[in-house]
């Protein structure tokens, strides 16, 4: 419904911020991760999510479209509402996420408030269904060449895919770095690159 707000951010306190757009103050619901980005009193832009219950609706906002785009996979699984959601998205960054679900780390999870470890490995298993279609031993690129298993770049390109992105767009940017490199360097890089 409201994709984005953009205007002056003039308040921030635990859990949110307001932006004022067109003279009308946006409270927002926003994760630390987010929160550690922004800074009073200057133009701000958040991509959103609407969530509208019987009881209320709410704005929730994330500094980049891989923050929302976990956000929205995190609450589509049963058990993880939006509170659950803001909260490991303030305890991990998306990459840390990805990380987890691709390794197959659920403890790592539960280290945000709410999260149990039934609900971890929850959360690892539903979001693995998801990457099933990314091929972990060699991928292809969009002109149709091959990328042998080198290094972490199949891993990367696994946790990529849980942030919503595909191997197609993905695989460019990761085939013109280090193999060597780490897969959390690799996800920050590729993200860098198409933010």
């Amino acid at each position: 419904m409201i994709y984005s707000v953009r205007g002056n951010l003039i308040l921030m306190d635990a859990g949110f911020a307001v932006v004022e757009c067109g003279g009308v103050g946006y409270r927002v619901q926003t994760s630390i991760t987010t929160q550690k980005q922004l800074k009073l009193n200057t133009e701000t832009m958040l991509y959103t999510y609407m969530n509208v219950r019987e009881d209320a609706m709410e704005l929730f906002g994330f500094a980049t479209k891989g923050e929302l785009s976990t956000f929205k996979m995190l609450i589509g699984i049963t058990g993880v509402g939006p509170k659950v959601a803001l909260a490991i998205l303030s305890e991990l960054s998306s990459e840390q996420i990805a990380m987890c679900v691709s390794s197959g780390d659920s403890k790592t999870l539960t280290r945000a408030s709410g999260v149990g470890p039934k609900l971890a490995q929850r959360i690892v298993l539903e979001l693995k269904d998801k990457i099933k279609g990314v091929d972990t031993a060699g991928f292809e690129i969009s002109k149709g060449s091959v990328i042998a298993d080198t290094g972490n770049i199949p891993k990367a390109v696994s946790a990529l895919a849980v942030l919503g992105y595909s191997a197609a767009d993905v695989t460019p940017i990761l085939s013109k770095l280090d193999p060597q490199l780490s897969v959390e360097e690799m996800i920050a890089a590729t993200l860098k690159q198409m933010a």
